[in-house]
């Protein structure tokens, strides 16, 4: 649809009339030319520079109004998927995989996946991506969109000081709950994005399950393995106790792979670890999708300004061959006895 930003400019338009009723050109020196025999292509010239004259005027005026187009968006089939990242802001993720603070060249493990999530997310312009972080209490960061810049700012706003507790049960409620919701076409994935894990209460396990039930979506969990933890593959040593509160991370895996979605766990250990298994998450994570890509505002008052030029050059032609013409259809005349 067509805009306006200075629509009371309309109101001149009634001045592109003006050449049906003013006479530009020269007057002849003939006098009644109307008994003349009709000449077809002079009528048609004189036709003709007056609609150059209304062209020209109309097209100024809608310039002055500064028409534009609207923006919108379109259907856009690509590439890619419905993706909500969970992002653990504990306070563990400011430290490095070496379990200590950054200092010089070391990057913390928060770092690292903010840098490699946005390379991820730069590379894939077809996916839907919501963002929910949690570490005390969950938080809804980002709703599902396409915006890439709204996406970046998200994970860039990620880089604040975590807090000491991992609610991750919430947490996967809460991105679960997004990734159900959501009612474009497509796959449906959630990526947790942890260093830990916490015990998880019966009745949050039970909405985990009811969500898993109510929507089919794939569960990613990579897990940031500091230096000296155990990892979420191992198998306790024969008489080592092995209880959610003691092998947290290895119990949440478990309780992962008993909600009966296609799930995949990667542990990383370095920040090309983490590289390797996002790129491995984007390979499994491309599918046919629908989404919808902006279309800009786009301004046609230069148009406008071309159009009436292009008639003003026309009538400026006219008027300069005018002159040349006249004399050479009067010098026959001034040689006659």
């Amino acid at each position: 649809m067509i805009g306006l930003t200075q629509p009371w400019a309309l109101a001149l338009l009634p001045l592109a009339a003006l050449p049906l009723f003013l006479r530009w050109l020269r007057a002849s020196a003939v006098p009644r030319l109307d008994l003349r025999p009709v000449d077809g292509a002079s009528r048609a010239v004189d036709h003709g520079l007056k609609a150059l004259g209304i062209l020209g005027l109309g097209a100024l005026v809608l310039g002055l109004a500064q028409p534009y187009l609207r923006g919108g968006s379109v259907v856009h089939r690509g590439i890619g998927t419905n993706l909500v990242l969970l992002i653990d802001r504990s306070s563990s993720m400011d430290d490095t995989f070496a379990g200590r603070s950054p200092s010089g060249a070391e990057e913390s493990k928060a770092s690292a996946a903010r840098r490699i999530l946005m390379d991820f997310i730069a590379g894939r312009p077809d996916d839907r991506i919501g963002i929910a972080a949690f570490s005390t209490a969950p938080m809804l960061v980002l709703p599902m969109t396409e915006s890439r810049s709204a996406i970046a700012s998200a994970v860039s706003a990620l880089a604040e000081p975590g807090l000491s507790q991992t609610d991750v049960g919430r947490g996967l409620t809460l991105a679960m709950g997004m990734a159900a919701q959501e009612a474009a076409t497509g796959a449906r994935a959630v990526v947790l994005v942890s260093d830990g894990a916490a015990v998880i209460s019966p009745e949050v396990q039970v909405m985990l399950r009811n969500l898993a039930a109510q929507q089919p979506m794939n569960l990613y969990w990579l897990y940031l393995r500091s230096k000296g933890s155990k990892g979420i593959f191992e198998q306790p040593q024969p008489g080592e106790a092995d209880t959610p509160q003691l092998r947290p991370e290895r119990h949440l895996h478990i309780f992962l792979q008993s909600l009966r979605l296609p799930y995949h766990a990667f542990e990383a250990d370095s920040p090309g670890a983490v590289e390797a298994a996002v790129a491995e998450i984007g390979r499994m994570e491309s599918r046919p999708i629908l989404t919808r890509r902006p279309v800009p505002r786009r301004e046609l008052g230069w148009l406008c300004y071309l159009i009436a030029a292009l008639a003003a050059a026309g009538l400026t032609a006219a008027r300069a061959l005018e002159r040349p013409w006249a004399e050479a259809r009067v010098k026959p005349l001034l040689v006659l006895p």
